[in-house]
């Protein structure tokens, strides 16, 4: 039984029938490949049974796609033949009957079989994905014996040209992409979550050298220092800790929690001894330490604060709990984003003894941070000298402008713009 011998009614329904089915085809092979995996993890885990069909197809996409292609191919080229025998019917003029039917089944097809149904599925993977990986499991079974041979075929091409399908893996995420992910988390999550969750995932490559507060800006008790002069410092500090020294921060003897120490303040026989005696003993922690291993530490030997050195032994700065806890929660406990203020203009007025890592955290700017750890560091690096204020440079891609300097330092810059350029 022919088509030829088929009436005319018969084929036009067979052909409706057949674009019906390359829509499905069409459709269904789109909202498969862009269904989102981590919803489709998420439906599997609340046993939904279409979403568990998907993900057990989609553990082996080149099959789902050559079983899709090969189905779809043979609709279409079906539609093609029985379009040819309706045009032969309807027209005595072959030639020209088969060439405009071949134009008007394109046109059709690509309306109602490709652009329409992809575009659906593209806007609504699960409407068509999960019901059809029902039907696509059952004619996986019927095909296979094909569908391997196609797909035995290309994978043996893909060999030539030195790829190897079955190594692909399209549901990892390297930090880079999940940063991404999070940032564009704007309706799911707050801005300041957002930045703890990136926050976390620097953990890995940042070092305490990295947090630490400068050698410079240490505030600790001298103990050569008068009496008067230590009293004085330690009723007014704004620490609750402080280094003990002898001259200089690399002769310190310990730490001083302050809260011990008030209480013997006002004791008539209060002397350098009494502090002494008050001391903890003094952490110190190499200049490359991982954060993420010295808060461990933290927390295992109970302390909260050390001095940070460098390979010859001397003081290079001082990291604390708080330091620590600060890349995760940012500005949620210290008021870092004081130090960065938006303009009207779009610009950013920024204090250049911030460390590079928080700029680029409060502005997801992207500047490097491998090499000088302060804003001001980057500057000096970068221009080998301390510039005029006035002065415009092109900083790794990003434009800034020097507003005020002290005689050895940048204190003030501003950024011209949020974009890298």
């Amino acid at each position: 039984f022919s088509l030829n011998d088929m009436p005319l009614s018969m084929l036009i329904g067979l052909l409706i029938l057949m674009l019906v089915l390359s829509a499905f085809f069409s459709g269904s092979e789109t909202s498969l490949m862009t269904l989102n995996r981590y919803r489709l993890r998420h439906l599997v885990k609340l046993k939904h049974s279409g979403a568990i069909k998907a993900q057990q197809l989609l553990q082996r996409p080149d099959r789902v796609l050559g079983l899709i292609l090969l189905c779809n191919n043979f609709v279409n080229n079906f539609a093609s033949s029985i379009a040819t025998v309706i045009a032969i019917k309807l027209y005595a003029d072959e030639e020209s009957s088969v060439a405009i039917a071949a134009a008007i089944l394109t046109l059709v097809m690509l309306i109602f079989s490709e652009v329409t149904p992809k575009t659906l599925a593209t806007i609504k993977p699960e409407l068509l994905a999960l019901p059809s990986a029902w039907v696509y499991t059952v004619l996986l079974k019927i095909f296979y014996p094909i569908v391997w041979l196609i797909n035995s075929l290309a994978h043996l091409l893909l060999r030539a040209i030195g790829m190897d399908a079955s190594k692909v893996n399209h549901t990892e995420l390297n930090k880079d992409e999940l940063k991404s992910i999070i940032t564009e988390a704007e309706s799911v999550m707050p801005i300041r979550y957002q930045k703890m969750l990136l926050g976390i995932l620097d953990l890995e490559s940042a070092t305490v050298e990295d947090i630490m507060t400068p050698r410079n800006e240490i505030v600790g008790i001298d103990l050569e220092a008068p009496i008067d002069e230590i009293v004085h410092h330690i009723k007014h500090s704004p620490h609750t800790r402080l280094p003990v020294y002898k001259q200089n921060i690399d002769r310190v003897i310990g730490f001083l929690h302050l809260r011990k120490v008030l209480i013997e303040l006002n004791q008539e026989n209060f002397d350098k001894q009494t502090i002494i005696s008050l001391l903890s003993k003094p952490n110190f922690v190499p200049e490359s330490t991982p954060v993420h291993t010295q808060m461990l530490r933290f927390k295992s030997e109970k302390i909260r604060i050390g001095l940070v050195v460098d390979e010859y032994g001397d003081v290079q700065g001082l990291v604390t709990l708080d330091d620590l806890l600060q890349e995760i929660v940012g500005e949620l406990i210290t008021e870092e984003a004081n130090h960065v203020k938006l303009q009207s203009d779009g610009s950013y007025l920024v204090d250049a003894s911030l460390t590079v890592r928080e700029l680029n955290r409060l502005t997801q700017f992207s500047l490097p941070t491998e090499g000088p750890k302060t804003i001001n560091g980057l500057i000096l690096d970068f221009m080998e000298m301390i510039p005029d204020v006035g002065t415009s440079i092109r900083l790794h891609g990003y434009a800034l402008e020097i507003v005020k300097r002290d005689e050895s330092s940048v204190k003030i810059v501003k950024f011209l713009a949020h974009q890298k350029m």
